[in-house]
């Protein structure tokens, strides 16, 4: 289970960082808005949907003035709500998002046919680290060694 997380935050490290400016993003330009127009509605005591949609479209268009205006009015409590109901709504998007770019195995972005699939000096157990038929790069197949040593080597070569 540990290299399911693992895997997943090493491929979404960048993800992390995005996920942090769009959520600013999102917290000035949609959040502020929206919840200055509630404020506005919920004046009253009753909330006015004519109100609110009025000034949405208003502080939409200028959403750091806005921002600007929610501080000075006193609607710091109705942005806070609004703000957690569109962080947890954005967050479990992007935790969703998260477990389905975990690895589904641990030989997931592993390449095939390289000397990943072994740790800590295991394949020279087999291999010669000096000498013998090259692999890959440290990785010599010794012409010496008892046995089968046949080899069959895909790819292509280059002629410079």
């Amino acid at each position: 289970m540990n290299y399911k997380i693992e895997g997943a935050i090493r491929r979404n490290r960048t993800n992390f960082i995005i996920f942090a400016i769009l959520w600013i993003f999102i917290a000035i330009v949609f959040v502020t808005p929206i919840a200055h127009s509630t404020f506005q509605a919920n004046t009253s005591g009753q909330f006015d949907l004519t109100i609110f949609i009025e000034t949405f479209g208003a502080s939409i268009t200028h959403p750091l003035n806005t921002l600007g205006t929610v501080l000075t009015e006193g609607a710091m409590g109705t942005y806070f709500s609004t703000l957690i109901v569109v962080t947890i709504f954005y967050s479990v998007f992007f935790f969703i998002g998260f477990v389905r770019s975990a690895p589904k195995n641990e030989f997931t972005d592993i390449e095939h046919g390289s000397s990943d699939w072994s740790q800590r000096g295991e394949q020279y157990q087999i291999l010669s680290k000096n000498k013998g038929i090259i692999l890959a790069e440290n990785n010599y197949l010794p012409v010496d060694k008892r046995g089968n040593v046949n080899v069959l080597v895909v790819g292509r070569i280059r002629i410079w």
